[in-house]
């Protein structure tokens, strides 16, 4: 609690003064947190002053906001381009990443419990951003992405969580998931320059390789780069009780149709509710059961026995790989491809289709999808080209950054870069250019 009030008087995050009349205060509590390294044990422990900024009122208190959430494709590009071209992935935090934006609003603070003085009747005055406000991560996330474009780094406009810069042959590419940032570039000292001049601007933490990111347990050798989330999968054993439980070869029988009106309605939908929540976080590395999950998650109004026994079969599959994932391979090489497929009035209840899709970066596996879709097809025709819609909304978005490192991989003119895509690509390029070819 100590070092976090002195890095709070270092930052000048506060005014100690009086509270103006028709001025509203807002409160703040401690928040204490055990911090763990990716086997489980102990790394620190950690103490925060968080602000109550669930009382702030909106347009007084706060105006937008906003926090930077990078998706999912992009990490799994930025772990499958380094892995396929010997790339470096350092890791970074930021000490007291909130505290480094700089408020536009006037917010008042009741002073931090257990630093009160009896009697006194002094508040806060915020002057920078605090944990807990509304635009908290709003304010970090621009004082963060200024500092970067000052540093002559340029921002993606298809996801403005990622910043790339290349001179020359060197490349560098920085992606940022609220205050957890990631570095890969070709060139060791690119990253030695950026971490030394975002240590000047902000408190920076090195580190190290990447090996815990989100979740995410990653494992680099010669061959490639591997990606799971075993210790997650453990976690949600280990609290539905099914730790010990015999394991199941696939997640759920073949011919089994689930309905909204088959079974008894649960007693306490919430296990199942909390349960298909976080295997729907355990499908951004476990594609197998991504089918599986969509089709639980929707009777998450009013589950009933049949679907929480299809949740359990789904857990027993679990526990027979618990360690299962992604395999970004070193010899892989930077071609775009894309597989999809459909069913036809699948759903008993709806008769609507089901999408399928998955796009492949050389043999890493990038992006994939199973949903439900919003109408009825006619036909089995009609669900697939329905299906390739997605899909192809899916490949225009990888598109935009897969032309652009690999143009800088290969340091070729931007024209050389596009020659070497397929056909139908282009085609769909030029098509949202509004052009023919």
């Amino acid at each position: 609690m100590n070092a976090e009030i002195t890095a709070f008087e270092d930052n000048n995050t506060w005014l100690i003064t009086d509270l103006p009349p028709n001025k509203t205060l807002i409160g703040c509590k401690w928040v204490y947190k055990v911090k763990l390294k990716a086997d489980g044990s102990i790394e620190r422990y950690k103490a925060r002053l968080v602000a109550k900024g669930y009382t702030q009122q909106e347009d007084f208190d706060y105006y937008d906001t906003f926090s930077p959430v990078a998706k999912l494709t992009t990490v799994r590009c930025l772990l499958a381009l380094p892995a396929s071209n010997g790339w470096l992935l350092l890791q970074l935090d930021v000490n007291n990443a909130f505290l480094h934006g700089e408020l536009n609003e006037e917010v008042y603070m009741k002073l931090p419990p257990g630093y009160l003085v009896k009697g006194e009747n002094k508040v806060c005055k915020l002057t920078k951003s605090l944990y807990g406000l509304k635009q908290a991560s709003r304010q970090w996330f621009a004082k963060f992405s200024s500092t970067l474009l000052l540093h002559g780094i340029s921002q993606s406009k298809s996801d403005y969580s990622l910043f790339t810069r290349f001179q020359g042959k060197i490349f560098l590419a920085l992606l940022v998931y609220v205050d957890d940032i990631v570095l890969a570039s070709n060139n060791d000292d690119a990253i030695t320059q950026l971490i030394v001049f975002l240590n000047t601007q902000l408190k920076l933490k090195d580190l190290g390789p990447l090996k815990f990111f989100l979740g995410l347990e990653i494992a680099r050798t010669s061959k490639g780069i591997s990606l799971s989330q075993r210790k997650y999968s453990l976690e949600i054993l280990e609290d539905s009780g099914l730790l010990a439980t015999k394991p199941s070869k696939f997640p759920m029988e073949t011919n089994l149709k689930l309905s909204r009106s088959s079974g008894e309605l649960l007693p306490d939908p919430t296990s199942y509710r909390r349960l298909v929540g976080r295997l729907l976080y355990l499908t951004i590395t476990r594609p197998d059961i991504s089918y599986y999950v969509q089709l639980l998650s929707q009777f998450m109004d009013s589950p009933r026995q049949p679907h929480m026994d299809a949740a359990t079969r789904v857990l027993q599959y679990l526990k027979s790989s618990p360690g299962q994932g992604l395999f970004y391979s070193a010899s892989s090489t930077p071609h775009l491809k894309a597989f999809c497929d459909s069913d036809w009035a699948g759903c008993p209840d709806t008769r609507r289709l089901v999408t399928r899709f998955c796009v492949f970066l050389g043999d890493s596996l990038i992006s994939w999808k199973s949903k439900k879709q919003h109408t009825v097809s006619r036909s089995s025709a009609e669900a697939e080209y329905c299906s390739m819609a997605a899909a192809t909304c899916e490949i225009v978005c990888c598109l935009v950054y897969c032309i652009i490192f690999r143009f800088l991989i290969h340091n070729l003119p931007y024209s050389s870069a596009i020659a070497k895509l397929p056909f139908t690509l282009l085609r769909i390029l030029y098509t949202m250019k509004g052009q023919s070819i």
